[in-house]
């Protein structure tokens, strides 16, 4: 491990581990994460991967007051959702504001300085094709709409063209699309469901580009709710990362699984909610809306809020 804390020369500290207990140690707090409970067994192994990565680090953490970890990860490793880290007391999200570069050059991040978000929300409740219906999604976008001020695009007219051509048309801020997709380490498959098609990887870059071409303000947040990492891609999250980098976008919020319930719309609404009310960084309003589920018994599970991840600028 390689810390680099403000102000100071890196730091690195080394446990001996073999590559392929790792490997299986991930693989299994995974299928514990997303069970519907929390179990023993995932509080020993979420330890276990703690010990290894962070209790190391945990006094110059201490010593500089730290309040946001930005995380490079390698190998199975990035697959995994910090946020379920747990010290043996609490999960590493009730510490920390968290946030995943895609590289080790971190661009110099800058906060929110208007706050006047123009949103283009794009979304499919509907079953299309060989993907079953996402029947939170209509209230996913019907949250937005209650905070922000949004242009929607929804089931029919949630398609390529509209989408280009509302992108084309107006700067957005923020641009939230909730619908099927898959996030994979190759690009054919990696793609997110409109209404007529598959919209692959190369050509939302392309789009999102566009907007950014056509406003002199990139955007700020991209938001792909519902989509998912490929199952058994240890690179999948390369693929959201590369979403995200070609986009043009300070930052993006995905999640590493998908859930086909209420979670997920309750997570995003408060988001919204404490990102525009509160004043928040992003990752410290992602953090909030985390916490939220985590202390509702119907959501407390690391698999309702552990997969949400913002990779990029945090603030």
């Amino acid at each position: 491990m390689i810390l680099k804390l403000p102000q100071r020369d890196l730091l690195h500290y080394t446990t001996e581990i073999a590559k392929t207990q790792v490997e299986a140690t991930v693989d299994e707090l995974l299928t514990e994460l997303k069970r519907p409970y929390t179990s023993q067994r995932l509080y020993a192994l979420s330890q276990q991967v703690y010990d290894w990565l962070i209790r190391p680090a945990n006094d110059w953490l201490n010593e500089t007051e730290i309040e946001t970890l930005v995380f490079v990860l390698d190998g199975s490793l990035r697959n995994l959702p910090v946020a379920a880290l747990s010290d043996g007391e609490q999960f590493l999200i009730e510490r920390y504001s968290l946030a995943l570069a895609p590289g080790l050059q971190i661009a110099d991040p800058k906060p929110l300085q208007d706050r006047r978000f123009n949103v283009l929300v794009a979304g499919l409740s509907e079953a299309r094709a060989n993907f079953s219906a996402l029947n939170y999604v209509t209230q996913e976008v019907e949250d937005i709409q209650a905070e922000l001020p949004s242009k929607v695009l929804l089931n029919q007219t949630f398609t390529q063209a509209n989408l280009q051509k509302q992108l084309d048309s107006s700067a957005f801020s923020i641009v939230h699309i909730a619908t099927h997709g898959q996030f994979s380490s190759n690009a054919p498959d990696t793609f997110i469901l409109a209404w007529d098609r598959p919209i692959n990887v190369n050509e939302l870059s392309n789009l999102l580009q566009a907007e950014e071409i056509n406003s002199p303000d990139p955007i700020e947040l991209l938001v792909l709710s519902a989509c998912r990492t490929a199952a058994g891609d240890r690179r999948a999250a390369l693929g959201m990362a590369g979403v995200a980098v070609r986009a043009g976008a300070r930052s993006t919020i995905a999640s590493l699984w998908n859930l086909d319930d209420g979670s997920g719309a309750v997570l995003m609404e408060r988001f919204y909610q404490t990102l525009v009310q509160n004043r928040l960084s992003k990752a410290e309003a992602l953090r909030q809306a985390q916490l939220s589920l985590l202390h509702d018994p119907q959501y407390g599970a690391p698999r309702f809020w552990a997969p949400y991840v913002l990779l990029g600028n945090w603030l």
